[in-house]
């Protein structure tokens, strides 16, 4: 095992998730139950981590052959070298390059490799693609690695402190102040991670309204008390983990009955849809993704508070 994962890349955790769920490669058994691998077995395991690198997730390629893996990686290849030196036209989107070369240097351990292809592409991509399709896609592999089988929870701990930096910088640099249209974002009492919530305060942010990030675990009463004080249009609760809390059923009704009724309270998050009892029966709003948070936003500046 350990010879395995040195020539791999691939940690023993996640190289027995890909076993078990995806059945990439059948090793042998010593008398005493320890695994033995072919160099083949080892070479076609290297490849389908190269190929997750590129954004792919490996239940897609897991049951490619070695011939097929290896032209996928001639394809990625020749995809990140101009098509005028390679002769080779192969599209893929900028977006979908941008998540591969965070892929990379994540895998290097390049803090500022990482840091600068991210800064990079907030400026190159329109917000919309670059927080639905880069940032969703790196915290996706953050948020699921036993699942996705790419990233350790070391390389886990550098996307999230280079996407916090991120969208920090765009939440503070896009919000409008005084745009007359004011959105309060925060988490209720249990809620601890913030990206979700950061991702939809950056979202606000680049439509253009004047966006307050308040952070994480904060009581029903300072959530109003805020939104009072900077006179919002809508409150957002990102509810992202641990999902049907108790304890956030009650924030949220709460919220809702000190908030004036002229607030829209949105509720998004990973574990939002868990809390939909509460939500109807406050009569919030439940927003699935960024898409719909969105045309809400949109919908809300059409019409006249």
């Amino acid at each position: 095992m350990r010879v395995v994962t040195r020539r791999t890349g691939l940690s023993a955790e996640l190289l027995r998730v890909w076993e078990r769920r995806y059945g990439v490669v059948t090793p042998g058994r010593t008398q005493t139950g320890r695994r033995l691998y072919s160099d083949a077995e080892i070479e076609r395991l290297r490849l389908l981590y190269r190929a997750t690198l590129s954004g792919r997730t490996i239940g897609l390629i897991a049951k490619l052959s070695t011939p097929a893996l290896v032209a996928l990686l001639r394809q990625d290849a020749a995809a990140d070298r101009p098509a005028a030196e390679t002769g080779v036209s192969f599209i893929r989107s900028p977006a979908t390059r941008v998540v591969a070369q965070c892929l990379r240097a994540v895998e290097r351990f390049d803090v500022a490799g990482l840091a600068a292809v991210l800064r990079r592409a907030a400026v190159a991509l329109s917000a919309a693609t670059f927080l639905d399709t880069v940032v969703v896609s790196l915290l996706e592999r953050v948020g699921t690695p036993w699942r996705e089988g790419t990233l350790r929870p070391l390389h886990g701990h550098l996307v999230v402190a280079a996407v916090r930096r991120v969208l920090d910088h765009m939440i503070e640099t896009a919000s409008i102040a005084g745009a007359g249209s004011n959105l309060l974002v925060a988490t209720p009492v249990g809620q601890s991670y913030e990206l979700d919530a950061m991702l939809v305060a950056a979202a606000a942010a680049a439509e253009g309204w004047s966006v307050t990030y308040l952070g994480t675990s904060l009581s029903a009463e300072d959530i109003a008390d805020a939104a009072t004080s900077i006179r919002a249009r809508a409150v957002t609760l990102s509810l992202a983990y641990p999902p049907s809390d108790r304890a956030v059923r009650h924030e949220i009704h709460r919220l809702r009955s000190l908030l004036p009724k002229t607030v829209v309270l949105l509720v998004e998050g990973a574990a939002s849809s868990t809390y939909a009892d509460a939500i109807d029966e406050t009569g919030s709003e439940h927003v699935a993704d960024l898409a719909a948070f969105r045309t809400r936003l949109a919908t809300m500046k059409r019409r006249p508070r």
